[in-house]
């Protein structure tokens, strides 16, 4: 039986909190530092997203506008347009769906992490969209 007087060994407990309280650190430090990086990533491939579907959006027919018609949006000018911005800025390959007035640019990519990467997780997927809508689109 076990004596309740003699005291129990409990030599390593201490070394075990140790360890474990620094996986947990670690893993918080990841989420901060490569959230953080991921989050700012993902802004900017919003930005660039948002100004290329302005750029496309002011990509106007010329035709409309030389026979006194409505303004119009065409499509493979917007298209042209928004993909030379995103050529520019060096984004990555985009889907732009044009539809009426309204063009939309959506941009995915990947960040890199760095103190998740230890735990195996490389890279976080992000994407960025914007949409804008032509004079014609909103009634001007």
């Amino acid at each position: 039986m076990n004596d309740p007087t003699t005291p129990r060994d409990e030599r390593g407990t201490t070394a075990l909190f140790i360890v474990l309280m620094t996986v947990a650190m670690l893993a918080a430090a990841g989420l901060v530092v490569d959230g953080g990086a991921a989050l700012g990533d993902r802004r900017t491939l919003t930005n660039q997203a948002e100004q290329a579907a302005r750029v496309g959006a002011d990509a106007l027919n010329q035709d409309s506008l030389r026979d006194g018609g409505r303004p119009s949006v065409d499509p493979a000018r917007a298209r042209a347009a928004a993909d030379a911005y995103l050529r520019s800025v060096g984004a990555p390959p985009a889907t732009i769906t044009i539809t009426g007035g309204r063009v939309s640019v959506t941009l995915k990519g990947q960040t890199n992490t760095n103190i998740l990467a230890l735990a195996g997780l490389t890279s976080i997927s992000i994407s960025g969209t914007g949409t804008a809508e032509s004079i014609d689109a909103d009634g001007l």
